[in-house]
This record gives structure tokens, C-alpha cells and sequence, in this order.
């Protein structure tokens, strides 16, 4: 029998999906100890005053590198296994963000409406 006939398919590089080159992952790693360093040189040194602001950027970059990992080292496109992948990766976004919306939407009610009105410094 022929070793197509036990599912074997030939090498290695036979598979549709798309493998990384040493400068793919030399380039995701750049970006990497880049998307790194700024966030950590924006704290250490106190460029932005805000605090806020300081945090709403370091949110970003993180994002970002969630983004670069993913393209660079998990191969996640939009072509990767004829694109289930990716419409795992956004459902499983959808569904993160329903779940963490709801929980915060309801401890907020729940603070709001439960909690007494009265200051505490009065009591006894």
C-alpha cells in the first residue's frame, strides 16, 4: 500500500499552514522588547503626569503586543486553517467582553442600589 493510503501526505511542508521564518520571529521579537521598553520608560521616567493617561497608554501597547504575538508567534491570520482561527479568536473576544461588561455593570447596581446611604462616622 502506498503511504497515501495510511493518510500520510508527504513532508513536512505540505501543510497549508504557514510556518514562521527566523526573520518573522526576529521581527515579532523586535517588536516585542519594543512595545517592552516604551511603556516601561514612560513610567520610570514620569513622562505623562496623568496617571490615567499614563495607564490608558501602557493598555494600549499592551494590545498592541497581544497583536504582534499573535501574528508573529501563533501564526494567527486570516488564512491559517481557512480562517477558523480567527473567528475563534473574535468570538472568544465577544464573549470576554459581554462577560467582563456584565459583571462590572451588575457590582456597580450592586454597590449603588445595596449599600446605605448614611455616613459612618456617626455611628456609636
Amino acid at each position: 500500500m502506498s503511504s497515501e493510503a495510511h493518510g500520510d501526505h508527504g513532508g513536512h511542508g505540505d501543510h497549508a499552514q504557514a510556518h514562521g521564518s527566523f526573520r518573522g520571529y526576529l521581527t515579532g521579537f523586535l517588536l516585542s522588547v519594543v512595545l517592552t521598553a516604551i511603556p516601561f520608560w514612560l513610567v520610570m521616567n514620569n513622562v505623562l503626569d496623568n496617571k490615567q493617561a499614563t495607564a490608558l497608554v501602557i493598555m494600549a501597547f499592551a494590545v498592541v503586543q497581544i497583536v504582534v504575538h499573535m501574528v508573529f508567534f501563533l501564526h494567527m491570520n486570516g488564512r491559517s486553517e481557512g480562517g477558523w482561527t480567527m473567528l475563534a479568536l473574535i468570538f472568544t473576544i465577544i464573549l470576554v467582553v459581554i462577560a467582563l461588561t456584565g459583571s462590572l455593570w451588575v457590582m456597580y447596581h450592586l454597590n449603588t442600589n445595596m449599600m446605605p446611604g448614611h455616613d459612618m462616622s456617626q455611628m456609636p
